[in-house]
C-alpha cells in the first residue's frame, strides 16, 4: 500500500510523463503550413524614357517547400534563378521546373498559378525585374 507522500510523488510523476508525451507528440507533428517566401528589394529606379513606368528589382528566397499563393503582377516580370531549383507556371500555359541561369516571364495580364520552390529540403532563390507604374504592388493576390 502506498503512502500518501508516496501517491503524490506518483501522481506527479505520471503527469510529467504526460506532459513530456503531449510536447514530444506536438514536436512529432509536421507543421501543414508552407513556407512562405522572403521578399527582398535590392533597387527601384524610375525609367525617364518610359514615362510612368519603374524597374524594381527584388530578391525571392524560396525556404524549403516555399508555395505562393496564386497572384498577378501588373508588370512585367523577368526572372532569373540564382540557386535551387523552382516551379513557375502561369494560368493556360505548362509549369517549368527552372535552375540556376534559367529565365521565366511574365506579361502584366498572366496569372500566376504556379510558383514553389521544387525541393522540400533545399532552399532556392531567384531574382525579378519588374517593370511597372510607380507605386503598384509588387504582388496581388487572385482568388
Amino acid at each position: 500500500m502506498l503512502h500518501s507522500s508516496q501517491r503524490l510523488g506518483t501522481l506527479i510523476g505520471l503527469a510529467a510523463l504526460l506532459v513530456a508525451c503531449a510536447g514530444s507528440a506536438k514536436l512529432a507533428r509536421p507543421d501543414t503550413a508552407p513556407a512562405e517566401a522572403v521578399v527582398t528589394e535590392l533597387m527601384t529606379k524610375p525609367l525617364a524614357d518610359i514615362p510612368g513606368k519603374e524597374a524594381l528589382l527584388i530578391r525571392v528566397d524560396y525556404p524549403p517547400g516555399a508555395v505562393d499563393p496564386v497572384h498577378r503582377h501588373d508588370a512585367h516580370a523577368f526572372v532569373y534563378v540564382l540557386e535551387g531549383s523552382i516551379v513557375m507556371g502561369v494560368k493556360d500555359g505548362e509549369d517549368v521546373v527552372l535552375k540556376p541561369g534559367d529565365t521565366f516571364y511574365e506579361g502584366p495580364d498572366d496569372i500566376h498559378t504556379v510558383g514553389r520552390n521544387a525541393s522540400s529540403t533545399e532552399p532556392a532563390k531567384f531574382l525579378v525585374l519588374l517593370i511597372k507604374k510607380p507605386g503598384t504592388p509588387v504582388l496581388i493576390p487572385v482568388q
